[in-house]
Parts: structure tokens; C-alpha cells; sequence
């Protein structure tokens, strides 16, 4: 009977390691399943984004050569509609004498500073909304009015109150991405999770705590998501101050070439908005995904 114990106690811990290693082995199967899936989710994805590279590159070029091709045919004007390789000729000539660069800077730094500024106030007053719900109820008709007008009606008035120059360009900027901006992201503010601002007002939360805590972390992807929607928004806004009021800038360039009837040079300006607008969006694009995976971190 004595030895009947031991025995019983080591086929015991005989079938507890055979369960532990078949549980072992179930959750290495799951591990090695799940990195299969992953991997052909990569592959697949890498995939998808080779075709769509690929039938951008793809499409471009047509569009290129059918283009270069009907105007050197005489399918279409070449005096009015031109072709690219007379586009590209004007381009890289402007760039050798150094006369492409004050426009390209000119325009470049007021869309950078419309930008940035168009940004930080717009989320400044869309904070000062939230905070005071009084004052967002007295300038929510504002907003919208302020939001349908035409920005260019406002061109005038800002070159006759700031005069012409880079002032009254950055200000028709600002008319621009400012109301969007603002709309966007208190919307944002007012659409966050009323459970959350429930749990932290329990626990004694400030208002301020609340918003830094709870509202302004919430609201972040549209924060940076409304970064890409203002490169956009800023280029508009800077080229038609430009159209108004510029003496250097590729906007100038594009209505100097009207006046003179030389298409040539305004579709080569618009190329050049189109590459460096590409560069700017592609800049935040990243600054976005880098933004964003640090905050899904957190």
C-alpha cells in the first residue's frame, strides 16, 4: 500500500506533462498558423500595392505620349494646348538661368506659412468652441455662412487692408483652410465617446484635464488627417491670391502667361505647382503615418 502512493503521484505528473506538452504544441500550431497568415496578408498587400504603382506609372505615360503625340500631329492646337516635351523644355531652361527659382520659393513659402497657420488657429478656435459652448452656439451660423462664401470675393478686401504682397496672399490662404479646419475638428470634439467623459468627470477631472486627457487625444487622427486636407486647400488658396495681387510666384507666372498668349509657360507652371504640391502632400503623408504609429503606441 505504501508504494501505491508514489506510483499513483508519478502518473499523476506523467499525464500533467503530457497535457502541458500537448497544450504546448496546440499553441505552437497556433503561433506558426497566424505568422502563415500574416506573412501571405503581407504578401497580398505588397501585391496590391505593385499593381496600383504600376497602373499609375502606366496611365501616366499614356496620357504623356497621347498628348505628346496629338500635338505634334496638330490633333489638338499646339499653340493653345502645347505638348510635353515643349513643357519640359521650358522647365529645365527656366531652372539652368535660375529664373524658376524666386517663383518657386515665393509661392512655396506662403503655402507653407497659409499652411501652418491655417492649421494651428483652426484648431485653437475649434478648442475655444468646445470650451465655451455659449460662444459655439452664437458663431455656428457664422461658420457656415463664412464657409459657402467665395473665398476670392474676399481677395480685395484683404489686399486694400493689407496691401499687396505676401500679407494679403497668406490672408486669402487663411480664408481658406481656417473655417475648414475649425469645422472639421470641433466636430470631431463633439462626436467623442460620451462614456469616456462620463468615467473621467467621476474620478474629479477638470474641464481642462478633460479635454487633454479625453478630447484632445481622441480627436487626433482627424487632427492629422486634416493636415493632408489642408496642403491641398493651401496651394488653392495661395494661387488665387497670386492671380490677385503677385508679382513673383508661379501663380503670377500662370497669369503673366495668359497675357501674353504663352500657354507653353502657364501649363509648364501648372506642372511645376503639381510636382512640388506632390512633394508637400507626400511630406505630410509621412509626417501622418509616423504621427499616427506613435500615438497608436501610446
Amino acid at each position: 500500500m505504501n508504494d501505491s502512493h508514489p506510483r499513483k503521484a508519478q502518473n499523476e505528473q506523467g499525464h500533467e506533462t503530457d497535457h502541458q506538452l500537448e497544450l504546448s504544441g496546440i499553441q505552437e500550431d497556433r503561433v506558426a498558423l497566424m505568422d502563415n497568415l500574416y506573412t501571405k496578408h503581407k504578401r497580398k498587400s505588397r501585391s496590391l500595392s505593385w499593381g496600383v504603382a504600376t497602373t499609375q506609372l502606366t496611365l501616366l505615360v499614356l496620357f504623356i505620349g497621347l498628348w505628346e503625340a496629338a500635338g505634334r500631329n496638330k490633333w489638338i492646337d499646339p499653340l493653345l494646348f502645347s505638348y510635353p516635351s515643349k513643357l519640359f523644355d521650358q522647365i529645365l531652361r527656366t531652372a539652368a538661368d535660375g529664373s524658376l527659382w524666386p517663383h518657386v520659393g515665393a509661392t512655396v513659402t506662403e503655402t507653407i506659412a497659409g499652411f501652418a497657420l491655417g492649421t494651428i488657429l483652426g484648431t485653437v478656435i475649434a478648442a475655444l468652441l468646445w470650451w465655451f459652448p455659449f460662444l459655439s452656439r452664437v458663431l455656428d451660423p457664422y461658420l457656415v455662412v463664412l464657409n459657402s462664401m467665395p473665398k476670392v470675393a474676399l481677395g480685395p478686401i484683404f489686399i486694400v487692408g493689407l496691401g499687396p504682397g505676401f500679407m494679403s496672399i497668406v490672408a486669402i490662404t487663411l480664408s481658406v483652410t481656417v473655417i475648414i479646419t475649425t469645422i472639421n475638428i470641433y466636430n470631431r470634439f463633439r462626436e467623442i465617446d460620451s462614456g469616456y467623459i462620463k468615467v473621467v468627470r467621476l474620478f474629479g477631472a477638470s474641464r481642462l484635464q478633460l479635454f487633454r486627457l479625453v478630447i484632445l487625444p481622441g480627436s487626433f487622427p482627424v487632427i492629422i488627417a486634416t493636415l493632408k486636407v489642408n496642403v491641398g486647400l493651401a496651394w488653392v488658396g495661395v494661387i488665387v491670391g497670386e492671380f490677385l495681387v503677385a508679382r513673383i510666384g508661379l501663380g503670377y507666372q500662370i497669369i503673366y502667361g495668359f497675357q501674353v498668349f504663352n500657354f507653353t509657360l502657364v501649363l509648364s507652371s501648372l506642372v511645376v505647382i503639381g510636382i512640388v504640391a506632390t512633394m508637400m502632400y507626400q511630406l505630410v503623408a509621412a509626417l501622418e503615418k509616423r504621427l499616427t504609429e506613435g500615438w497608436r503606441e501610446r
